[in-house]
């Protein structure tokens, strides 16, 4: 199954959540809610995230920004 760009993701392995940037080869390229750098993943090593999964990662993000923990 190919992941729409735009999709919502988990990475299986590490539990991080991302967003679908493209595909190139044989890996799906990820980008972290929030921005930042993007990682490769083997198609097979992420799976669609849920709501929830998705809201507490962007959570995350806003809460770790307003400690100033990220830019």
């Amino acid at each position: 199954m190919t992941l729409p760009i735009g999709s919502y993701v988990v990475e299986i392995r590490t539990g991080r959540v991302g967003r679908v940037m493209g595909h190139e080869g044989p890996h799906v390229q990820v980008r972290p809610l929030g921005g930042g750098r993007e990682w490769d993943v083997e198609p097979d090593g992420v799976r669609e995230a849920t709501s929830a999964e998705r809201l507490s990662a962007a959570t995350a993000h806003v809460n770790a920004r307003s400690r100033g923990e990220v830019p």
